[in-house]
């Protein structure tokens, strides 16, 4: 036991690397919370440029929804990142990396934010044509806050899912946690560091799995 908390546990270590942990944790959260603001608003502007009824425009939502689905995150952060630049296109890890995952949760907030739309009677938005709002109100003030509480449930869970992926902005020298962690056990010989990565992911996402389950919750959709 002893040998086991010196190994992974070990105090000096510990404090010698936390304030670099703590800048990880700084460009973690930072980088979520970009990727959660752009990919949903993105997904959500997909979803309402698909509901126009335009068949080349919902064929280009579909095709965008599908690929990004489809490939691994991991994928699309090296290509932005080292290929790019090819076309001159040259991006920091920061950005290939908040791109690259806002581009993912855009494709399932669209997907989740359209299946909703479809859940709603098509009596509805008959009937609110049918007191003069235009198609543009219809979906601002009767289908978009109805679809968008449908879509809370399963759109938290991939939300959480895609957020914990920054991790692998390690990949392109990105300095979050995880980058941050693995470059401190190197330089200590001692794994530590990575225990106090998994405790600052611990920090950072188990309130907002709560807030999740608090949102699914009082959201829910009741028939």
């Amino acid at each position: 036991m002893q040998q086991f908390i010196f190994t992974f546990f070990n105090a000096e270590v510990a404090g010698r690397y936390w304030p670099d942990i703590l800048r990880g944790m700084g460009v973690t959260v930072l980088l979520s919370l970009a990727v959660i603001a752009a990919g949903l608003l993105l997904g959500l502007l997909l979803a309402v440029l698909r509901a126009t009824g335009q068949r080349a425009v919902g064929l280009a939502v579909v095709a965008f929804a599908d690929i990004m689905r489809s490939l691994p995150p991991l994928i699309l952060i090296i290509v932005l990142f080292f290929a790019f630049p090819y076309i001159d296109l040259s991006m920091s890890s920061f950005t290939a990396t908040w791109l690259a995952l806002s581009l993912v949760l855009a494709a399932y907030a669209e997907e989740s934010i359209w299946a909703g739309i479809l859940a709603l009677p098509q009596g509805q938005r008959e009937a609110a044509r049918s007191t003069g709002l235009s198609w543009t109100q219809t979906m601002l003030w009767v289908v978009l806050p109805q679809a968008l509480r449908m879509a809370v449930p399963p759109l938290t869970n991939r939300v959480i899912s895609i957020t914990k992926n920054t991790a692998l902005g390690s990949v392109v020298a990105l300095s979050e946690i995880l980058n941050t962690a693995q470059a401190a056990s190197s330089n200590a010989g001692n794994p530590t560091p990575l225990m106090l990565g998994a405790a600052a992911y611990l920090v950072i996402f188990i309130p907002v799995v709560l807030f999740a389950r608090w949102l699914e919750t009082r959201w829910r959709w009741k028939r």
